[in-house]
């Protein structure tokens, strides 16, 4: 059996990305929350900029966030022994769903997806995440995927707490 860790990121828009087409995305993005997109035009007009704004070059200096992700990751498989695809939920590619569809891809039979986001409350956390696991298994349904969430919360308190006591100290 292969498995294979998704790690479910957030994502953040390249800091370089022009400003104007931002203004716009984020414009119609909050149209498309609201479910008031109705015209064919803007909707294809924000599916060209979210996958423009995904597929847009990343490197550390104009998206630190997508740089720190992609280091997470590496030490999470160099500590784990496992294989790790990084799936960001807004403004980077790949998306979650595309992250899931390359553990397919590479042989999975089974995916773990893990989320850095530890504390309950978060809309990605609790809804987004699972419903795109919920979808892709339906279109995979030989395929085991297990979300590895929510974190114990005396855990989580514990590793802040070892953490924090390194700054107390000095």
């Amino acid at each position: 059996m292969k498995t294979v860790i998704v790690l479910a990121v957030h994502g953040a828009p390249p800091n370089d990305f022009p400003r104007p087409e931002l203004a716009e995305f984020f414009r119609l993005h909050s149209l498309a929350g609201a479910g008031k997109l109705n015209d064919q035009s803007h909707q294809d007009r924000y599916a060209f900029l979210d996958a423009k704004i995904r597929k847009w070059p990343r490197n550390e200096r104009n998206d630190p966030f997508h740089s720190a992700s992609q280091e997470l990751a590496a030490h999470i498989s160099e500590v784990s022994g496992y294989e790790i695809i990084v799936g960001y939920n807004e403004f980077c590619a790949p998306s979650l769903d595309e992250a899931l569809q390359s553990a397919v891809d590479k042989g999975a039979d089974k995916i773990i997806v893990a989320t850095p986001m530890m504390t309950r409350g978060g809309e990605h956390s609790e809804k987004d995440i699972p419903a795109k696991i919920e979808e892709f298994s339906k279109r995979h349904p030989r395929v085991e995927i297990v979300y590895a969430w929510p974190f114990d919360t005396t855990k989580v308190a514990r590793f802040l707490s070892e953490h924090i006591s390194r700054f107390a100290e000095s």
